[in-house]
Parts: structure tokens; sequence; C-alpha cells
């Protein structure tokens, strides 16, 4: 019978092994400010933090703070954001947010997780990288990155990305929730990408369950 999970023993291994590999792992956003990575997370959806990170730049130069960003022109805004792709939709939420937290905290970003979540365009994962990476709470925010690691190494068996945050939260030591975050990340970026993982550089290749991998020779006969 195929092994589901990894022993609380393994997953602490997991996560050693990882510590090890990727010591500096942290958010890749650039951002300087609590308001800055509120938007520069809001603009990573359904892209990378590499492209947000070249127009983040120009747009945080001339549009630093919500009160700045509350009076951008539309237009000009379009023009900045037009590289990250779905950028309509991301200007109207950036002036939306910008405006609410005027409105409504008088520019500053709340610490808090269920008043992020009412932000337009701040579901609960970018919420939780706000709450961590801002202000320093541990939180697992769940990516594709995140959810596709915890479920191929074993370190949870979830179908969902609510239900894999929950299950981690259960194995992994709340200590560490923030850093093995920015690790599975890192990791899957760099080596255990989505259709071409480098099993063989890989440090947790002898721990690792590789859920939903084929090697080469069942590719070759599927």
């Amino acid at each position: 019978m195929e092994k589901e999970i990894l022993t609380q023993a393994e997953v602490l291994e997991v996560l050693d092994l990882l510590e090890k590999t990727y010591p500096d792992a942290s958010c890749e956003l650039v951002h300087r400010t609590p308001f800055q990575l509120l938007a520069a997370v809001m603009l990573s959806a359904q892209t990378t933090d590499k492209r947000v990170n070249q127009v983040a730049e120009p747009l945080f130069a001339r549009y630093p703070d919500a009160a700045a960003m509350s009076e951008a022109d539309p237009e000009e805004l379009r023009t900045i954001l037009r590289p990250i792709g779905m950028y309509k939709t991301k200007t109207e939420n950036l002036l939306k947010l910008s405006r609410m937290l005027m409105e409504e905290y008088d520019g500053v970003v709340p610490e808090d997780q269920k008043l992020l979540e009412k932000l337009p365009g701040i579901g609960r994962k970018s919420a939780n990288v706000v709450m961590a990476d801002a202000f320093g709470h541990q939180r697992i925010a769940v990516d594709t990155h995140v959810f596709r690691l915890a479920n191929r190494i074993g370190l949870v068996s979830e179908k969902d990305v609510l239900r894999t945050e929950k299950a981690l939260m259960k194995v992994l030591p709340e200590d560490r929730w923030t850093a093995s975050h920015h690790m599975l990340i890192w990791h899957g970026r760099r080596l255990c990408m989505a259709r071409s993982p480098e099993c063989g550089q890989c440090p947790l290749t002898e721990i690792c369950l590789k859920k939903g991998l084929k090697t080469k020779g069942e590719e070759k006969s599927s």
C-alpha cells in the first residue's frame, strides 16, 4: 500500500534539509513598507514575482503609499501595470484598495487577517503573506508552489488549498510556519518544478514520497 504522508519525524527532517539548502529563503517581492507588500501581493495573482518586481520600481517611485496611490491617474497606472497581465482588473483593484485604506484606516494597512481579506483583490493567501512578512506573524500562505510541493513530498495529502493550509498547520511547528512557506516556494522555483523536477539534485530525494510523479520509464510507457 502506497504511503500517504510522512511521519512527524520525517516532516521535521524535510524542514531541516530545506533550511540547510535555502538558509536565506524569504519573500521575493520587492517592497519597503506593508502597503507596498500588500500591493505587490495583489499584483502577483496569475503572474510571477519576477514580473511584478519589474513594475514595482516605477510603480512605488511614483505612488509609494496609499495616499498617493488612491489619487493615481488610472491611465498612467494601467500603463505601468500593463507588463504583468490582467492589468485592467489589477489597476481597478489597486485604486479601490488604496481608497479603502485611506477612508477606513487612515492609509495604514491593518494588522488583522479578517480586515485584510476584506480589501479588494486580497484573499486568504495574500492576507497570510502580509501578516507574515509585513507584521511578523507565523502564517502558511499556500500558493501553487506550496500546494504542489506539500502534497508531492508527502507533508500532507489534501485535494485543495484550504485543506492543505489547515493540514500543514497541524504537522508543522508553528514557529516554523512562515519559514516553511518561503522554503517550499524557493524549492518549487529552483529544483522541484511542476513538470520537470530536478530530483537528482534534490536534497529530499531519499525522503520525498514523489506523489504524482512518474519515472522516465513510466512516462514512456504511458
